[in-house]
């Protein structure tokens, strides 16, 4: 397995630190609204490097943290009148709604910060004892300088426009401009938990690598998340925890997706230009189209959104899901077993290849062509199955998801078949049109009738 190392600028060899186990952190959501498509977008590539980390043989513990303490969640709470245990709870099951819908199911634990709390705690004392800590007025920050090695991710020590700009911590009483806070001291009326350096609550960065090394010790082997998270909350990650544990690289591997941009723009509700995921879903889209149209690039690249994107992507699932069909018939001439060896050898080739989704579909769409053209022989069905069974594994696209059509709609189409063979071409478009009103296409082929669904 080769994959782009964020940290060295460059593809390489991936080596997990212990033979067989990939220990796999993403940062999960702050739960104050609904997820958008950018979230989609990476979270759904995400999924797929643990899908096929698991198909080469490794055991993949896949951590996601929930972000549910936060400035943003105190104050949307405080805007629709509730609590911020409400806003979380509210928000963190829509979460996990919208990423089922998507079929992101590889995640082992998702872990809410406020369940570790101690955790966080123990750290930030661990970070005062070595100096690399100090207290002011508001809360206790990170000393920068303290740490030579700050940039050594983002190759940068500013903010630039696109990065996480919100979550910088500003404060007049800082050492230094890029001193991030680790515990803020609350303001009455907000959540609190008892610590001996002051009563608070934890700040942003400071929940991931205290619930990662809850999990996974000092150190592990893959980090992923959008590329926006980049600077300043992964160098911050990388800044506390090597600080803390005096142990290096904090982590082997570090994984960044593109962004998804809507009219050549970085999604903002200020420009307009935001859906998010439930959005799309409502206004009758697939979910499967989503995440169709997020494989279609590789997760490094950005992703220009457009309904005319999402709408070819749907067509080419579509296409798919029909050669999938294929399984519940029994026309055709080829045993296609050897070409389904080659195909899923070349698709994990391409997978291996620092996650090449796009060509991983692209030899999938040379199957479907030669599948199209001579049909499966009946000796080739079960390894065509176990096929597609593969696929949806490794992919998640959920081709096998589909059940057979109903003796009735067969027994309409072989009564097609024997209107064909004697010529009587408008009892063939009657019974043509009567599959169509139950959703399901014909065509016709040298070797049989293909039924598709509409």
């Amino acid at each position: 397995m080769k994959l782009y190392n964020s940290l060295i600028r460059k593809v390489e060899n991936f080596e997990p630190i212990e033979a067989d186990k990939v220990k796999l952190f993403v940062c999960g959501p702050t739960v104050y609204d609904f997820s958008h498509l950018g979230h989609a977008k990476t979270y759904i590539q995400l999924d797929v490097l643990a899908r096929v980390l698991k198909d080469q043989g490794f055991d993949v513990f896949y951590l996601q943290n929930i972000t549910d303490i936060d400035d943003k969640i105190i104050n949307r709470a405080k805007e629709n009148g509730i609590s911020w245990e409400q806003l979380r709870e509210k928000f963190e099951s829509e979460y996990l709604k919208d990423m089922t819908s998507l079929g992101n199911t590889s995640v082992t634990q998702y872990a809410r910060a406020t369940d570790y709390i101690e955790d966080i705690i123990r750290q930030v004392k661990v970070l005062l004892d070595k100096g690399h800590a100090y207290k002011i007025a508001d809360g206790i920050y990170f000393e920068v300088a303290t740490f030579p090695g700050y940039g050594k991710l983002s190759g940068r020590t500013k903010v630039t426009q696109n990065d996480a700009q919100t979550r910088i911590d500003h404060s007049e009483e800082k050492k230094g401009w890029n001193d991030f806070c680790l515990w803020k001291f609350s303001k009455p009326g907000e959540p609190v938990w008892d610590a001996s350096f002051g009563d608070g609550r934890p700040g942003w960065h400071i929940e991931d690598t205290a619930i990662t090394e809850h999990f996974f010790g000092p150190q592990y082997d893959i980090h992923g998340g959008a590329v926006d998270l980049i600077f300043p909350h992964h160098e911050a990650e990388i800044t506390q925890m090597e600080s803390a544990s005096g142990k290096v690289p904090f982590v082997r591997h570090w994984v960044h997706t593109g962004f998804l941009n809507i009219d050549d723009a970085k999604m903002s509700k200020s420009k307009g230009n935001f859906f998010t995921i439930r959005e799309v879903l409502e206004k009758g889209h697939d979910p499967m189209s989503v995440r169709m149209l997020t494989l279609q690039s590789h997760y490094r690249a950005t992703i220009n959104f457009s309904w005319d994107l999402l709408e070819a992507a749907k067509i080419r699932l579509q296409s798919y899901q029909t050669m999938a069909d294929r399984r519940f018939q029994s026309t055709g001439i080829k045993d296609i077993r050897q070409e389904l060896q080659k195909t899923q050898k070349a698709i994990r080739e391409a997978l291996a290849d620092d996650l090449n989704t796009p060509q991983a579909l692209a030899v999938l769409s040379e199957l479907e062509v030669a599948i199209d053209n001579s049909g499966i022989s009946l000796s080739a069905q079960e390894a065509f199955n176990t096929f597609i069974d593969w696929i949806d594994s490794i992919l998640g696209l959920r081709l096998g998801s589909s059940i057979d059509i109903t003796e009735k709609e067969k027994q309409l189409i072989k009564t097609r078949e024997a209107a064909r063979r004697a010529k009587d071409w408008s009892k063939s478009d009657e019974l043509r049109d009567e599959l169509g009103q139950q959703g399901i296409g014909v065509r016709d082929t040298g070797h049989g009738q293909i039924w598709f669904r509409l």
